[in-house]
C-alpha cells in the first residue's frame, strides 16, 4: 500500500493494488467536512487519478457511523455569514466536486451510516454509489435556509430524475438504503460492503482503461453532467481506443479464448 501526501490530517489517500482510496478521516465529527478538507480534495483526487497503477478510485468515510454527515456547520457562522462569504465557501465545495467528476478513472462512493448534505453531494459527484443497510441519505438545505449549488442539483437530477430530486430538496426527508436503491440514488446495496466494493473494483480494473474512460466521458456528456467534455473530445478518446495496444490484445484474447490483459495503452 502506498500513501500519498495530504494537506489535511482529516483526509488520507493511498493506493492499494489497482485501487486508489480517498478516506474522509474525521470520525469524531461523523466525517463532517471543514474548509481545510474541501480545499485538499482536488489535489488528492488528481494524485490518485494520475497514479499509473490506479484503475478505479473509492471514496469512503472513516469508521462505521458515517460516510460524511455534511459540511461542518460550526464553520457556517464565519464561512457563510454573508452572500460573498457563502460564495467563497461554495467555490471550495465546487472545486472539490469538480475534481471528483473530472477523474478519468471511475470513482465509487462506498457508503455506510450518514450520507447527508455535502457528504451526499460528494457521493453524487462520483460515478457509482454502493451502500449497506445502515446508510441514511438526506439533503437538508431547506432546513438551513441555504441555496443548494446548481451543479449539485444537476448531479442529483442526473441520478434520480427531476421529480425525485424535487421531493428530496423540498422535504429534506431522510432516505433509507432500500429507498435509495429504488430511487437510483445508489447503484448497489451490499450485505458485506467492504468485500463487495473490492469485488466491484476488481471487476472494473480488469476492463480496458481507455474504453472505460471513453465510456465515462461519453455517458457524462449524454447525461449533461457538470464538467462534461465536448463531442470532439469524445471522438478523440474513441480514436485512442481503436489505435491502442489494448484493442489488439482484446481481439487476440478473444480469438485465443483467454482473459485479456489490458495495459491502458
Amino acid at each position: 500500500m502506498i500513501s500519498l501526501p495530504s494537506a489535511s490530517p482529516f483526509l488520507q489517500a493511498y493506493v492499494d493494488g489497482s485501487t486508489g482510496w480517498l478516506l474522509l478521516n474525521r470520525p469524531e465529527r461523523r466525517n463532517a467536512l471543514n474548509a481545510e478538507m474541501w480545499a485538499a480534495i482536488p489535489q488528492l483526487m488528481n494524485s490518485l487519478d494520475g497514479h499509473p497503477d490506479v484503475r478505479v478510485i473509492v471514496v469512503r468515510g472513516a469508521g462505521a457511523e458515517a460516510f460524511a454527515a455534511g459540511a461542518d456547520i460550526s464553520e457556517f457562522g464565519a464561512a457563510r455569514n454573508s452572500a460573498a462569504a457563502a460564495a467563497d465557501y461554495e467555490r471550495l465545495n465546487g472545486e472539490a466536486f469538480a475534481a471528483i467528476r473530472a477523474c478519468s478513472r471511475p470513482v465509487i462512493a462506498m457508503i455506510q451510516g450518514f450520507c447527508i448534505g455535502g457528504g451526499l453531494a460528494i457521493a453524487l459527484a462520483c460515478d457509482l454509489r454502493i451502500a449497506d443497510g445502515t446508510a441514511i441519505f438526506a439533503l437538508p438545505p431547506a432546513r438551513l435556509g441555504l441555496a443548494y449549488p446548481l451543479d449539485g442539483l444537476k448531479d442529483l437530477v442526473a441520478t434520480v430524475g427531476l421529480a425525485a430530486a424535487k421531493d428530496m430538496i423540498f422535504t429534506a426527508r431522510r432516505i433509507t438504503s432500500d429507498d435509495a436503491l429504488r430511487l437510483g440514488l445508489i447503484t448497489r446495496l451490499a450485505t458485506e460492503l467492504d468485500a463487495e466494493t473490492r469485488s466491484l473494483c476488481s471487476e472494473i480494473a480488469s476492463g480496458a482503461p481507455l474504453t472505460i474512460t471513453h465510456a465515462k466521458r461519453a455517458l457524462d456528456l449524454i447525461a449533461e453532467r457538470p464538467g462534461h467534455v465536448a463531442e470532439d473530445d469524445i471522438a478523440g478518446l474513441a480514436r485512442l481506443c481503436f489505435e491502442s495496444a489494448d484493442y489488439i490484445e482484446g481481439r487476440t484474447a478473444f480469438a485465443e479464448k483467454r482473459k485479456p490483459v489490458f495495459r491502458g495503452r
